[in-house]
């Protein structure tokens, strides 16, 4: 089945944007109770390639099949899990990466390196880890797997902070306020 990604997100509304997440249906998970579990033998690394037997799986279309898969349980297991079984991935620091942000009103839309899309708020949270000379922003993505804003998506964001007037590093979205910078 072939894949078309969504537009880029420069050019989309927040209509558009919250159609495209709502049209994005994704295999119910959290309903599955397999009963076989085991090791998928799958990385994802802090840069978000993924890899499976120390081989990086090239495919889009198969690290998006993959990741419309993955949870991560409250431990902090990372799980790819079908009907039938349930496998550990090994995730190097998050399962996704942002890799474009742009306001929209009142909302920050995030686009993910699996063409997903995420408007931060109440629903996806953003923090802000590490330390204030290097801050890691992260948003909630979805089942409780984070995305990583890699470096260009952070200062998109910082710029959107300053363009918002605020010193302190916070920008909004949902009606939400959000520190760009860790806590002390």
């Amino acid at each position: 089945m072939p894949y078309d990604p969504p537009p880029e997100l420069a050019s989309m509304s927040l209509a558009e944007i919250a159609e495209a997440v709502e049209q994005r249906k994704l295999p119910p998970v959290e309903q599955w109770s397999p009963e076989h579990s085991g090791d998928s033998e799958m990385r994802i690394a802090a840069g978000g390639r993924w890899y499976h037997a120390d081989g990086e799986i090239k495919r889009q279309a198969m690290v998006r099949a993959f990741a419309s898969l993955l949870m991560r349980d409250e431990e902090g297991q990372h799980w790819l899990v079908t009907p039938h079984q349930k496998l550990s991935i090994e995730v190097e620091d998050a399962a996704f990466v942002g890799t474009d942000i742009q306001r929209r009103s009142d909302a920050l839309a995030l686009r993910l390196n699996t063409d997903d899309l995420v408007i931060i708020g109440p629903d996806h949270p953003l923090t802000a880890e590490g330390d204030r000379d290097q801050p890691a922003i992260y948003v909630h993505a979805r089942r409780g797997c984070r995305a990583r804003l890699n470096r260009s998506t952070y200062a998109q964001l910082a710029e959107l902070a300053l363009g918002e007037g605020t010193e302190d590093w916070n920008v909004t979205s949902g009606g939400e306020t959000y520190s760009l910078l860790p806590p002390r």
